[in-house]
Order: structure tokens, then sequence, then C-alpha cells
């Protein structure tokens, strides 16, 4: 999940205000936003106000007459573990691709690494699937997936129920057993890379990759 200050962070980045600026939109005092930016947590409402306002200057996709602009938050792997945490990639990627159709909002993409998934999902496939997990993880079993464990690897995977815990399963290669799961995307479309465009790259840590 992308933390508060992270979304204030995008907000200001994306829209060029201040702390002041944003400060009085939410209506409420510049130290305060300092706070939020720091280890403070916002109340309801504001928290509501600040995740609206994300959703509608960061996250909401930007159509173009070419596609639907996304953002790639890094690799993931198929074979190929991808090691570092999700929040170490920007909020809006590290670089951005235009989908040749309609999307949904809140959708981002990862380039795949790795064959374990043959034939489906490609080594240098782009699969896009929703930022925020939308189904409690019993609705995923059986099903492929975006993962990210508990330990900050990054995943394209089968789920599957474990005893205990979660397992991940590969059309050519051996599972991981008993994980956790601290997030879950759901695949809405898997692309070549050729039939994208690439624009604008962006800083980041894509993630240190290791061959499984």
């Amino acid at each position: 999940m992308i933390k508060i200050a992270d979304k204030i962070r995008a907000i200001m980045a994306a829209t060029g205000k201040t702390q002041m600026q944003l400060a009085e939109e939410l209506n409420v005092s510049q130290s305060t936003v300092n706070r939020w930016l720091g280890s403070a947590e916002p109340e309801g409402h504001r928290r509501d106000a600040i995740n609206e306002l994300y959703e509608t200057l960061v996250q909401k996709q930007h159509a173009t007459d070419e596609g639907t602009e996304i953002p790639v938050m890094g690799f993931i792997g198929a074979g190929a573990e991808i090691m570092p945490e999700f929040e170490q990639v920007p909020p809006d990627g590290i670089s951005h691709v235009i989908v040749p159709f309609p999307l949904p909002a809140e959708m981002i993409a990862f380039e795949v690494r790795g064959d374990s998934m043959l034939p489906v999902y490609k080594d240098g496939h782009v699969i896009v699937c929703y930022r925020e997990q939308k189904r409690p993880i019993e609705a995923f079993y059986g099903e492929d997936a975006a993962v990210r464990t508990s330990d900050g690897r990054r995943f394209i995977k089968t789920i599957m129920r474990g005893n205990p815990g979660i397992n991940l399963m590969s059309w050519n290669a051996a599972p991981i057993e008993n994980v956790s799961l601290e997030w879950i995307g759901e695949i809405f479309a898997t692309l070549p890379r050729n039939a994208l465009k690439s624009i604008e790259r962006k800083g980041g840590i894509q993630g240190r990759l290791k061959l499984a």
C-alpha cells in the first residue's frame, strides 16, 4: 500500500503546490501537512480528502489519441526473484507506457522477467494490473496474479491455498510454498513489449534481479 506521506509528495509533485498551498486546499495548517509528511496520520475525513486528490491528480490515467498512459512500477518475477520493496519505486513509476486501448482507473504495469510462466507470460511481456487489491485473498485461489510477498519479493504466479500459508505455483518451475502475501494485483491484460509505446523514463529503484 502507498503511504499517505508518499501520496502527499506525489500530489505536490504533480501540481507544483507547496506545503502551504496544499494546506490551504485541505483547510489545515502548514505544520499539519509537515507532520503528515513525517510519521503522523491524518484523521478520517482528511485522509479521505488526500486519497481523493491523489486519485484525481496522480493515479487517474491520462487518455491520449494513441491509448492510455500508465506507470511501469518495475520488474515482476516469473522464474526470477525481484528483491526490493514495492515502495522503493516512486508512486508515479519508473517509466510510463501507452497501452493502445482504454483502461479503468488505478492501473499499473510490470515487466515480466523469467520463463516459469510460459507460454502465457513471456520474458519481456508487460502485465497490466490494478494498483490496489480489490478482493480478499480467498477470491484469488486458482488465479494468476501479480504478488508481493512479506519479504518484499515480486512474482507473477498462480495463487493456491497452502497448509499453512500460501503456495505460489508456476507452470515450468517448482512451487514457492508457505509464503505470506502483502499485496495481490489482479491482472487486467498481458501485452508484448513491442505493442506499447514507452515514454518519460523516470528515476527510482527497479529492483535487484535474482535468477531462481
